[in-house]
Parts: structure tokens; C-alpha cells; sequence
């Protein structure tokens, strides 16, 4: 009998992958969200049928990815959605959010997505009266999700 364990992964080793222009861009973020997604249930009526209804598969919803990482002067996300707000540059990109074991070095789960483009950009409320790193919040809309 074999004595291996199935241990569920950890929240906080994983980093993500952005297929750029000038090539594949990893980084590294304290928050991904958003890794989901929902097939809608259509109710349908049918005529003489008072008891009941049928429930058909709709389409499939996929929310943005949020991503949340310390602000920085020189930050690559706020001049890529400023280059969608001024239509400079409207890049789409394929990405990876990569689930990591404890080492950051072995990979565990990859979700990928495709064609996305950054549909909101936010930075963390300024407080004085704190001492808090400003974190720059985007979200990625795209074209679905792919676990592998």
C-alpha cells in the first residue's frame, strides 16, 4: 500500500506570467483573484408542464482577474492601462498565474488565460495616519481560464 499524501496548497507560493512584446514578463503579486468560472443554468417552461421546469446549459461567465502587488514609481501595470485609456497602446497579452510548492521553485498548477486587457486600475487609499505600503490593484478581462 503506497503512503502518499494529497497536502492542499499553499495560498502564497505563486507568481504570474505575462506574455508581453518584448517576451515573457514574471512577476510576483500579494494578491490573484478571480480564478473561477460559472456556466449559467437557463430555466425553460414548458407549455401543460405546471410542476416543473427544465434548467439548460447557458453560456459560461468568466470574472476578471484582480491582481494586487506594492505601487512602485516606475509601475508596468498603470503605463499599460494608460496606454489602453490614451489608445497608444491597446496590447492584449496571455498570461499564466503559476501555483508554486513551498521551494518557489516546482511547479504545481498553471491557470492560463487568453487575450487579456486591463479593464481597471486602482491604487490603495493614502493615509497619513498609517504605515502601510500603497498597493496598485488591476483587473485583467479575457478570454477564459484554462487549469493545467
Amino acid at each position: 500500500m503506497s503512503n502518499l499524501r494529497n497536502d492542499p496548497l499553499a495560498v502564497f507560493c505563486f507568481k504570474v506570467d505575462l506574455t508581453l512584446d518584448s517576451g515573457e514578463a514574471s512577476m510576483f503579486f500579494k494578491e490573484v483573484s478571480g480564478l473561477s468560472y460559472e456556466t449559467e443554468a437557463v430555466e425553460l417552461k414548458v407549455g401543460g408542464v405546471n410542476d416543473s421546469t427544465w434548467k439548460l446549459v447557458g453560456a459560461t461567465k468568466w470574472p476578471n482577474i484582480v491582481l494586487k502587488r506594492g505601487f512602485t514609481a516606475d509601475s508596468y501595470l498603470l503605463k499599460w492601462r494608460q496606454g489602453w485609456m490614451d489608445h497608444s497602446s491597446m496590447t492584449r497579452v496571455d498570461g499564466k498565474i503559476i501555483q508554486l510548492d513551498s521551494t518557489m521553485k516546482t511547479t504545481l498548477a498553471t491557470w492560463t488565460f487568453k487575450k487579456g486587457w486591463p479593464c481597471k486600475w486602482q491604487l490603495s487609499a493614502m493615509d497619513a495616519s498609517k504605515s502601510e505600503v500603497a498597493i496598485e490593484t488591476l483587473e485583467i478581462a479575457h478570454h477564459g481560464l484554462k487549469m493545467s
